[in-house]
């Protein structure tokens, strides 16, 4: 197996997360699997990839937590000694009217996948620049880029990430480090377990492709971004959708 600097991924319990955690292990990444809540679907992660011989190890944090994010990163650096790639996917979503968002509601998707993202990135970013190396990937949505009727803060947080991504590229490219964006379309994880079948047949007969997208179709195009094909791709915007949205 390569040895390989480690990748860290957030909200890798499961869904596109769980899926990333797989990719990285087979090409022979160590694997920091990072979960809030989830500890018995992460530990059977982890014993399923320690199985196939991968290295991984769990950390707990909460993304929406400021010491927590900046222990897990450090704990992982003691672990791995070196870190190469920051999957940035723990995310929340929440299906709901504009006029019933609360400001508790508002704050706390913004807590979570827009400051969690910072959060993780302003983390790791002393250990890249000092390597004069790092990949980034943070996990927008399609929502992100065309907006989602009832899904008003959520659209507006994936929204932000890529805005975030954009920027933070522009700032670190000098040093070497590369960032991206991933922007699925509707994938079947439990994130959409809200839809009824109906609905989701509705949204497959719009896809171009006729099908629902799978965790593993978001997990390539973020290994895509990690790998050396993605040297000279910086600030971009990567959307595995099927062609629901061109």
């Amino acid at each position: 197996m390569v040895r390989r600097g480690a990748v860290l991924v957030t909200g890798a319990s499961r869904g596109i997360g769980a899926a990333c955690a797989r990719r990285f292990a087979r090409a022979g990444y160590p694997v920091a699997l990072n979960y809030n809540r989830s500890e018995e679907a992460a530990l059977a992660l982890a014993e399923e990839l320690r199985t196939g011989g991968a290295w991984v190890e769990l950390f707990q944090a909460d993304v929406g937590d400021t010491g927590q994010v900046e222990r897990m990163v450090d704990n992982v650096l003691d672990k791995f000694c070196q870190l190469d790639i920051l999957v940035c996917n723990a995310g929340i979503a929440r299906q709901q009217l504009f006029t019933d968002i609360t400001d508790g509601d508002w704050r706390e998707l913004f807590n979570i996948n827009v400051d969690g993202t910072f959060r993780c990135c302003r983390a790791v970013l002393p250990h890249f620049i000092h390597r004069k190396a790092g990949r980034i990937i943070t996990v927008s949505s399609m929502w992100g880029v065309t907006g989602g009727s009832c899904e008003v803060a959520y659209s507006a947080t994936k929204a932000a990430i890529i805005g975030l991504t954009k920027a933070l590229a522009k700032e670190v490219g000098p040093s070497g480090i590369t960032v991206n964006c991933v922007a699925p379309g509707v994938i079947d994880t439990e994130m959409n377990g809200n839809l009824t079948p109906e609905d989701l047949e509705l949204l497959r007969e719009e896809t171009p492709l006729e099908r629902l997208g799978q965790p593993e179709d978001v997990a390539e195009s973020v290994f895509f971004l990690a790998g050396e094909g993605a040297s000279f791709l910086t600030g971009q915007v990567l959307s595995p959708n099927g062609g629901i949205l061109i």
